[in-house]
């Protein structure tokens, strides 16, 4: 009797701590359940915050696009708000000269900065230099614009545009160019780097081993592998440099004329939009304007990222 009862009892708490184990199995696997619809949904909302904004941001641009052809919007360079006219074709092309010369100046100098910093530099050289560019990607955009009043400014006006034959008041697209491509510098690099060092160090030492020299080993194997990353690097700073509004407002020269020279003035959208929104609505449509160039802007953006998405797809293809 005591030995069948000591039984029952054995198989009694078993068949408890199993029940038990299995309750809390349950209840993990609820709460992972619960979890992973919580971050499901604010994965979507995240999503979706671009196209309320693009909503909200086309129902204050009807007034303006139900007056106007969009044709005419985009493509006139009359701008003249007390007149009716509201073209934004200067302001445009503003932004394009002022950010592709950036990334003309900023790419080169991140590229080589970043190989430099994964397959050169020495340890000591890399710890002291991180701090540098992640400082650089700190400061704020009107320190850089006070800056380049102060220094970029002065230089172009009495050394560059002279050596060139040119007159220039300093406030140009160079000057622009040059502050926005300092500014996405430690993006650019910082990724590339990190891109660069997440190539397997067996691809560089089967490379070595069959008699590639470092650079050869660099060129052909490291730059290949990390190219979507770089890609994906100088998007970044791409979306940055074309939105970015305080320092180019600062020193891009705000003349709303197509700028046709590095040395002529230019007026970038986020400039016109930093400029004028909440100083002259009382002007019929200037409000809808406005906001039809936040609009724009947007859609120029997400444009650059949705085609620099599909050549790095390409890339990667054609890598594998």
């Amino acid at each position: 009797m005591t030995v069948g009862t000591h039984g029952r009892r054995t198989g009694s708490s078993v068949e408890c701590a199993t029940e038990k184990c299995s309750n809390m199995k349950s209840r993990r696997q609820l709460k992972s359940i619960i979890a992973g619809r919580i971050m499901l949904c604010v994965t979507i909302g995240c999503g979706l915050l671009v196209f309320v904004m693009i909503v909200g941001l086309y129902q204050r641009s009807r007034p303006i696009l139900a007056t106007k052809p969009l044709g005419e919007l985009l493509f006139s360079s009359s701008w003249r708000p007390l007149q009716g006219e509201f073209g934004f074709l200067p302001f445009i092309l503003g932004s394009l000269w002022v950010t592709i010369l950036a990334l003309l100046i900023a790419v080169p100098l991140c590229l080589l900065t970043s190989v430099y910093l994964s397959e050169y530099a020495h340890r000591y050289v890399r710890e002291c230099t991180k701090p540098l560019i992640d400082l650089l990607a700190g400061i704020p955009s009107v320190v850089y614009g006070v800056w380049g009043v102060l220094v970029i400014v002065p230089l172009i006006k009495d050394r560059i545009a002279p050596f060139f034959g040119t007159y220039s008041a300093g406030y140009s697209v160079l000057a622009g160019g040059i502050v926005l491509a300092i500014m996405v510098i430690p993006v650019i690099t910082h990724v590339s780097a990190e891109v660069f060092r997440s190539v397997p160090d067996d691809v560089r030492e089967a490379s070595l081993s069959l008699g590639a020299t470092k650079w050869q080993t660099t060129k052909h194997v490291v730059l290949r592998k990390g190219m979507p990353g770089v890609i994906a690097a100088v998007v970044l700073g791409l979306s940055r440099a074309f939105g970015e509004t305080m320092a180019v407002l600062m020193v891009a020269g705000n003349v709303a004329k197509s700028p046709t020279s590095i040395f002529d003035p230019a007026y970038p959208l986020p400039a016109l939009i930093a400029n004028n929104y909440g100083e002259m609505l009382s002007v019929p449509l200037y409000d809808s304007a406005l906001l039809f160039g936040c609009l724009v802007l947007l859609i120029v953006v997400l444009s650059f990222n949705a085609a620099a998405r599909v050549v790095l797809l390409r890339v990667q293809r054609r890598i594998q």
